[in-house]
Order: C-alpha cells, then sequence, then structure tokens
C-alpha cells in the first residue's frame, strides 16, 4: 500500500468521530467560529444571548494567557443582562462532563501572523478544545508537533484568540498517534501515546485510538478532571493513561469498599502529579473527611509540599510541627501533607490525643508516597490501630518482595502484606518503550592489581572485590577522581548536563572532596563541586540498600533528625563555607532550618545545572527529580530497589541531546544489577533498559554513513540536490548520524578513528546540513509552503553552549600568538569552526573580516577582546541604521520593539511591526508581505548582534 494521502486519513476520522456522537459542522473562518460558538453555549446553559450579551460573552473570553483561559473555562461565568438581571452560565459542565455538546470540523482557516488552515477541530460548547494535526503516513510525527507550534505563534492568539482555549493536542500519522497539553514550554519528548489499562498502547488513530480516547464522554473527562493547572509555571499538564488508570482505580477503591491498595509506577513516570490528583478528587468526595498525604522525611516533606503547592497554589500548608499537624486534623482542612514522623508522634503523645481522639472515627484516606521506605516499622500498625475508619494506599516504584526485604522488629514485611492488591502497575519496561524515562548506559571501571604481587590484573567486572583497605585507599581514590575529571566534559556534554557521584559513607565522601578541592586549587579543573550529607555518628548503610538507616528515618520529630557527630559537621560546614562562596550564600548547620535551607538551595541548583557534581551518601539519591542530570558516578553498593532508585536520578527525560542516562560504576555491580532489573521488570528487560555495548553504536554509526553517502555520495554533492524531497532525505539521513554519534559521544571509548566516516568529513556534512536549515529559514518568508518547513533539525544535537563569540576570540588571541608556520592552518581551524557552529553562522561573515582586516594590525593579544567589541558596535550601529533606512522605519520605535522582543521572548505581531514605517501604511494587499520582510529583517539583524555573544 502506497503513502496515504492525509485528505483521505482526514476524511476517515471525520466520519468515525462522527458515528461517535460528534456533529459535524462546517466552519471556514473565525466569524463563522464564533457564530457557532454563540449557538451552541445558548444550547448548553438553556438561554438565548442578544447581540450585546455575547459581546460581553467574547469580552471574559478574549483575556488573558492560555492558562489563565483554561481558568476561565472552567469557572461558572455571571454577567448583567440588558435588562439589568444577573445572568449565570458556563462554558463547560466539569461535574457531568458528558452532559456537553460535542461537534467536529474541519479546515477551519484562521489569519494571524500568517494564514493558517487546521487540520481536525473538536469543539465543546462551540469552544475549540481539542486540536488534531495529521501528517501522512511515513512522516515523523515530529513534524506535525513543530506545525502545532508554528499555529501557536502566528495564528492561534490571534483576533479572539479562541484556539487559545484548545486544552488538548493530537497529532498522528495515521499508524502513530500521541497527545499532550496545551504548554508551548514542553518539547517533543513530553508528548504521550494513549494505552488500554494493561499499558498497550493504541497508537493507530482510526483502529483504536480515536474510539478510546476520543470517544466523547471520555475527552470531555479529560478536559474536566485530568487536565492539572500548575500554578508555578503557569502551565497546564494532562496525565497519561497509566496515571489515569491509578487515579481511576483509586477513586473506584472509595467509592465502592473500605479496602487498601498500593499503586506501582516506576521511579521517574510522575507519581507525584498522580498522587497530586488522585488526592483532589478524593477529599471532595462526600463520603471522605480529609486525605493525608504521607512522607517520610523532611527533605521529601519540603519537596513533596512544592509539587503539591505547585499544581495548586496554596492547596497544602506544610505542617512545621506536630502542633499544626494536630490543628489541622481539627479544623475544615481536606488535603494535608506531613510526614510519618509527625503522624506518629500525633497518635502517641498524650497532649495531642484529646483532639486527634475527635476524628479517629472520621473517614480517613491516608496514601503513603514511596511507601516502601515509610511503612516498614511500628508505626503502620499504630496508624492503623488509631484511626478506626482508616484507608490506606501506597505509591512506589520500587516495591518490596520477598527478595528484598529487610528484616526489622517486625520481621520480613512486603509491600503487598501491607498495603494488599496493587490497583495498577507500570514497570520501567512499559516506560521506556513508551519514552516517558530513559535507558541507562552503564560503564564498569576499575582494575585492580592483586597485593601478592602477582602481574595479572583483576577485572572488576569478574572479580569481586570489596576489602576495605582497598576501596578507601587514597591511590584508588585519586584514580576515580582524575577518571571523572577526565571523562565529565564528555558524560554531560560539556557540562549542559549535571552529574552526581555517590560513595559509600561520609568518611570516603570527605576524602573525596578534599581531593576535588586540592586538584581544584592547582587549576586542574573548574568544576562546581557540592556536597551534603546527614550528619550521623554511623552513615555506613548495612542492608547497602541506598537508603537512611532506620533509626534516622523513624526519629520522632525531624527538627534535630540529624543527629550530630562533631567531625563531620565541622567538615560539612567548612564544605558548605566553599558553596556559599562560590554562590553568594549564606547557609551553615547551626540549626535544622538553616540545613534545610542549604539543602533546598542545592536542590534548585541542581535542577538549575549551576551544580556541575553533586557529592553525597544516601541524600539525592531517592525522590529528586532534575530533568539535568544525567551521570550518576558510583563508587557504593547497591542492591534492588536502592539500586534501581539511585540509577533512576538520570533518566528523566528533557531533550534529545539526553538520549541516556550514564552510570559509571566503579565497583563491581554487574550482578547486583542484573538482579535488580529481573525483580522490578523480568530478566528479559536487561537489553530494553541497558543500553547496548559501544560496539554496537559503532556499527550502526557506519551503517547509517553508507545510507548517507548513498544519498549524497560528497559533500559538494548535497549542493546538487534538485528538489525539497532529495534535500528531506539528506536532512533525515546526516540526522541519523547526528543521533547515533550523540549517544556514543558520552562513552569512555569513543574515538573517531573506530568509525568509517572522518570527523573532519562529518564537520563538511554538518556545516552543509546547517545551509539547508538556513535556507529553510529564508524559504519560509515565502508565500509557498515549503515540506520543510517542520522539519525538526534537532540543532540542539550539535549545539555547543561554549562555542561563542568569547570562545572565538580566545582561539584569536591562540592564532595571534603562533608561529608564523603554523597560523595558515589556526586561521583555518577557526574559519571552519564558524562555518560548522550553528549558534555562530549569522556572524560568520563579520567574523572573518575582523580576522583579515584588524586581526593583523592589533599588536598586543590582550587588547583583542575590547578592539572586537569596538569593531562590533561599529558593525551594529551600521547594520541598524541601514535597517530603518532601507525599510523606512522609525528608529526609536524599532530599537523598543527589538527591547521588548528580547525580553518577552516572542515574536513581534505583524501590526506591532507595520507600525514601525515612518509614513504611510502598506495596502491591504501588501500589508503581509512587507510586515513579514521587516519582521524577517530585525529577527536576522538580532541573532547576528545580540544572540550567542557569550561573556
Amino acid at each position: 500500500m502506497g503513502k496515504q494521502p492525509e485528505q483521505i486519513l482526514e476524511d476517515q476520522l471525520v466520519a468515525q468521530l462522527q458515528t461517535m456522537g460528534y456533529g459535524l459542522v462546517f466552519i471556514k473562518d473565525e466569524t463563522e467560529l464564533i457564530a457557532n460558538l454563540k449557538s451552541q453555549l445558548e444550547k448548553h446553559n438553556g438561554i438565548i444571548f442578544t447581540d450585546k450579551e455575547f459581546d460581553r460573552v467574547l469580552n471574559i473570553l478574549s483575556k488573558g494567557s492560555v492558562f489563565e483561559k483554561a481558568k476561565t473555562l472552567r469557572e461558572k461565568q455571571h454577567l448583567v443582562r440588558d435588562n439589568g438581571d444577573n445572568l449565570y452560565f458556563e462554558f463547560i459542565n466539569t461535574e457531568h462532563w458528558c452532559q456537553n455538546q460535542f461537534q467536529v470540523t474541519h479546515q477551519v482557516t484562521m489569519e494571524g501572523t500568517y494564514k493558517n488552515r487546521y487540520d481536525v477541530t473538536l469543539l465543546i460548547n462551540g469552544l475549540p478544545l481539542v486540536q488534531i494535526e495529521l501528517k501522512r503516513r511515513g512522516l515523523e510525527l515530529k513534524e506535525a508537533f513543530n506545525q502545532i507550534n508554528r499555529y501557536q505563534r502566528h495564528s492561534f492568539g490571534a483576533n479572539s484568540a479562541l484556539f487559545q482555549y484548545v486544552q488538548i493536542f493530537v497529532i498522528s500519522n495515521g499508524v502513530n498517534t500521541k497527545f499532550y497539553a496545551n504548554n508551548r514550554l514542553q518539547s517533543f519528548k513530553q508528548t504521550f501515546y494513549w494505552s488500554d489499562k494493561a499499558n498497550m498502547r493504541l497508537t493507530n488513530i482510526l483502529n483504536g485510538f480515536t474510539s478510546e480516547f476520543l470517544e466523547p464522554c471520555h475527552i470531555s473527562k479529560m478536559i474536566c478532571k485530568y487536565i492539572v493547572l500548575n500554578e508555578a509555571n503557569k502551565v497546564l499538564m494532562v496525565l497519561r493513561p497509566y496515571q489515569y488508570y491509578a487515579v481511576e482505580a483509586l477513586i473506584d477503591r472509595v467509592k465502592n469498599s473500605n479496602q487498601n491498595g498500593y499503586i506501582w509506577h516506576t521511579t521517574g513516570s510522575g507519581k507525584t502529579l498522580t498522587s497530586f490528583k488522585a488526592s483532589q478528587i478524593i477529599m471532595n468526595l462526600p463520603e471522605v473527611k480529609k486525605v493525608v498525604f504521607v512522607v517520610d522525611r523532611k527533605d521529601l516533606d519540603y519537596q513533596t509540599t512544592k509539587e503539591f503547592n505547585s499544581f495548586s497554589k496554596g492547596s497544602i500548608d506544610g505542617t512545621d510541627n506536630t502542633q499544626a499537624l494536630v490543628k489541622q486534623f481539627s479544623d475544615d482542612t481536606r488535603l494535608i501533607v506531613t510526614t510519618i514522623q509527625k503522624l506518629n508522634t500525633a497518635i502517641s503523645k498524650s497532649q495531642y490525643l484529646a483532639k486527634m481522639e475527635k476524628v479517629k472515627n472520621e473517614r480517613i484516606v491516608f496514601i503513603f508516597d514511596e511507601c516502601h521506605r515509610s511503612q516498614f516499622g511500628e508505626t503502620h500498625n499504630r496508624i492503623k490501630a488509631f484511626f478506626t475508619n482508616n484507608q490506606l494506599f501506597g505509591f512506589t516504584g520500587t516495591p518490596i518482595f520477598v527478595d528484598n526485604a529487610v528484616s526489622n522488629e517486625l520481621g520480613k514485611r512486603t509491600t503487598k502484606e501491607l498495603f494488599g492488591e496493587c490497583l495498577h502497575k507500570y514497570v520501567i519496561t512499559d516506560a521506556i518503550k513508551d519514552e516517558n524515562v530513559l535507558r541507562f548506559s552503564v560503564e564498569y571501571v576499575g582494575r585492580y592489581r592483586q597485593k601478592d604481587g602477582a602481574a595479572t590484573d583483576i577485572d572488576i567486572e569478574v572479580e569481586d572485590i570489596d576489602k576495605q583497605e582497598l576501596m578507601e585507599s587514597p591511590e584508588r581514590l585519586e584514580k576515580i577522581t582524575d577518571y571523572i575529571l577526565a571523562q565529565h566534559s564528555r558524560k554531560t556534554y560539556n557540562k549542559t548536563f549535571t552529574g552526581m557521584f555517590c560513595v559509600s559513607s561520609v568518611k570516603t565522601l570527605i576524602k573525596y572532596y578534599d581531593i576535588l578541592q586540592r586538584k581544584k586549587a592547582a587549576g586542574e579543573h573548574n568544576l562546581k563541586v557540592a556536597t551534603i550529607f546527614s550528619y550521623v555518628a554511623n552513615e555506613e548503610d548495612a542492608d547497602a540498600n541506598g537508603f537512611l538507616t532506620g533509626d534516622v528515618l523513624m526519629a520522632a520529630e525531624p527538627r534535630m533528625l540529624y543527629g550530630v557527630n562533631a567531625h563531620s559537621r565541622e567538615r560539612l560546614d567548612e564544605f558548605i563555607v566553599h558553596y556559599n562562596e562560590m554562590f553568594e550564600t549564606k547557609f551553615s548547620t547551626k540549626d535544622s532550618q538553616s540545613f534545610y535551607n542549604y539543602y533546598n538551595d542545592i536542590s534548585k541548583k541542581v535542577k538549575e545545572g549551576k551544580v556541575d557534581i553533586l557529592l553525597v551518601v544516601n541524600m539525592f539519591l531517592t525522590g529528586f527529580d532534575s530533568q539535568r542530570l544525567n551521570t550518576l558516578y558510583v563508587d557504593k553498593n547497591l542492591k534492588y530497589h536502592g539500586l534501581i532508585q539511585a540509577y533512576s536520578r538520570t533518566n528523566r527525560i528533557l531533550n534529545e541531546q539526553k538520549s541516556q542516562g550514564n552510570i559509571v560504576v566503579f565497583r563491581n555491580l554487574k550482578k547486583a544489577t542484573d538482579e535488580a532489573i529481573t525483580l522490578f521488570s523480568n530478566k528479559e528487560a536487561i537489553e530494553a533498559i541497558i543500553m547496548k555495548p559501544y560496539e554496537d553504536y559503532v556499527k550502526k554509526f557506519n551503517e547509517a554513513f553508507i545510507e548517507l553517502l548513498r544519498v549524497t555520495p560528497t559533500v559538494n554533492s548535497v549542493n546538487d540536490l534538485a528538489s525539497e524531497e532529495e534535500e528531506l532525505e539528506f536532512i533525515k539521513a546526516f540526522r541519523d548520524l547526528m543521533r547515533i554519534k550523540n549517544t556514543m559521544a558520552t562513552f569512555a571509548d569513543f574515538d573517531w578513528q573506530d568509525l568509517a566516516m572522518p570527523e573532519q568529513l562529518f564537520e563538511d556534512f554538518k556545516s552543509k546540513y546547517l545551509d539547508l536549515h538556513e535556507k529553510t529559514k529564508t524559504d519560509n518568508q515565502k508565500e509557498k509552503v515549503s515540506i520543510l518547513e517542520d522539519v525538526d533539525f534537532e540543532l540542539e544535537l550539535i549545539h555547543r553552549d561554549n562555542i561563542n563569540v568569547s570562545y572565538i576570540l580566545k582561539l584569536l588571541a591562540n592564532l595571534k600568538d603562533a608561529k608564523k608556520e603554523d597560523r595558515a592552518q589556526r586561521q583555518k581551524d577557526v574559519l571552519d569552526l564558524l562555518a560548522g557552529e550553528a549558534n555562530l553562522r549569522s556572524k560568520r561573515e563579520l567574523i572573518q573580516r575582523f580576522i583579515l582586516e584588524n586581526l593583523p594590525i592589533i599588536e598586543d593579544t590582550d587588547t583583542i577582546p575590547e578592539e572586537f567589541e569596538k569593531f562590533w558596535s561599529i558593525e551594529q550601529e551600521k547594520a541598524f541604521k541601514g535597517l530603518v533606512e532601507e525599510e523606512k522605519l522609525i528608529p526609536e520605535r524599532t530599537q523598543k520593539l527589538i527591547e521588548n522582543y528580547l525580553f518577552a521572548e516572542r515574536d513581534p505581531l505583524r501590526d506591532e511591526v507595520l507600525a514601525l514605517i515612518d509614513g504611510e501604511q502598506p495596502s491591504v494587499l501588501h500589508r503581509k508581505k512587507i510586515g513579514d520582510q521587516i519582521l524577517s529583517k530585525i529577527l536576522g539583524f538580532v541573532e547576528t548582534f545580540v544572540n550567542g555573544m557569550g561573556g
């Protein structure tokens, strides 16, 4: 069967939607969309609006951002009628979500900066709430994703901006279909497949996806109940299928039984969002008095409270002490977030019992976060005994089975024993298959010579060496440190990402930190290293499971949760002084609050990518999410749930460049890794979870190189590609090479000598690839739609933040100081670099002129930056003057528009651009062409003279 044209797919989809209960309506433009909206809102609310009254409705709808409009959609509305009466109405029925009006339309044309025609739109009560964009079979889904982003820039916000009410986008090429919330901050990696309850994906839009996901009651329920308005970031989030099924299962349990249960969702799959949505819905059920969300450490108490509040601002009052917690149980607070330590105190200490007795018989639902940690002591029984009408649910990424259970005073206890049935399961293999978490690239490093002087090296992968004398020897720690320093830039793509280094004990951590500081002082590295540890008398983890010891977990109050060991505390304070100097902060361990402020600041800095390596023993190995963290160095024995939890710090999805989580192990954990994966998925899953060896990627790269040569045998043959179809074939072939090279580049073994393609040839092809990218940007100013318009060039795979103008100036200083015979080659190297870096290409011509005309007459290399700045300022002024003269613009307004663009980071609207013209405005026929031409030149000016200039 040949490629299915989009039109046939669109017609079939519209026909299927009609059979499911959607009314077909023909809407060609905004005027007809508004007329239909009026009739549908009247029908839904059982009223008739006068024209003036409906103008007031449109005024309500027109206000605010996408996020504010999502709130407006869900709120009850009020207006004063023409006769003075009050009128209350709604845009959507959120409680009885099936009782809305459902329509489908297609090929609606909207005109903003550009004219766009949308594929299929689902209208609920006349508002466009679901937008479906289709591509023909064989095209990548990312092209549809990019197309929607283009619509958001160019036309969704135009005129009445009703398309900003879209809640869910659906993209499909027929055989693959994904959905996502209307959130412009997310990348293509944050788009999702829909699945059934057993995690079987429904990818074909006509066979499974539409009948399940777009069924009118279901899509309305997703919009009304399963979209989260994230207040902190002012964005919409939508639950993924496994999150939806988990919440539904919990609600069903609460409504129809008093049985307990647990949710097994793998680490990194968005457990906090699931638990928040479950808590939010359950607390509003009339039969439930309160929902209590329980965590097991103060650091998680902080993090979970912060995340809960980010989804719904002010929804949770963090309980700082047990007295505040008891008050929350007594008042009308419906949702409580607390630690298990404080909950234990509230039901155990006599001073609180009088107040707590009043609620002990109420229907209270307890949800335990990471229940594998919080629920294996006496407290579990105490909670069950005190609250007589309780219902307990647990969330875990790594359940406790018989195999990984640890003995305590109550013996070995499993998650099933404590919580009963698993209500929904989503394991790591499911998450990797759905591209919701990354796979791991695990490298085992280290060979040790035997103490008896035998000449044979012992391979760490074969022989299990774990003698404390050897493991803590200064020579070994020094070698491991040197290895990390040598590999860190490679692992983190020139520090684009961050790393964590977990070690066996506080004593060893201190040794590593001292070595890193000594080497930094000696100028051997400039990494920003931070550390935090709980200063407990003995933090050695007897069970090697990656978690804090039981006596710390079960401390009665968090105020002094971390006991004091004078030596380690003094050293930590010393390390915090280094941190304060590095980031201009003022933290210490003088009291628990100051310590937690330090903890919170480190958490923030790691998430922002401002810390290069975080050195830890146990803290941060669980319950910590950072998309920027991609590498974990391990010098610590881990097993089972501790190992999976620690590895999973690295596997959060971010973008194309972050293709895997890097695990560098300095101990023999191969067997432990295989056992952990087998326990939490199955033996066959090891290949799905652990990436293939380096040699496999060499083979894949060489095969992709052969395919590239088939499309373009030489670099110059890229110039001879006769059609956009041929150009697209080259783009895809070279992009495949880039993707494989991006994955390979983090391996310690990576060497261009292993590949069939020389590095210089890769750079030459890369230059041609970037030429085509620039050409598409130019072509997009034409009326004709290019098939390359929505292709994702994935420039992040070749973007390097450290290659900017500042970096080039350093090279120019080296060029100036070079011996005469070396200068020609050095100059060629700089010019090649300018051609191959995406963020420097707009500046290439000017920098080349500076090299050829100005550099020869500069005598002192120290003045190069100053001379370049003078040159650049003159050229910028000339370019700005040329732009305003050529296009007849008002200089002051143009300068202001550029400043506003840099601040707002959104393309100026066409009317804003045309307002710059000094004189008569262009005719209606020429407005678009002239507006686009001016905008293109302004954005080109900014790209050349402002962006990517470096420090």
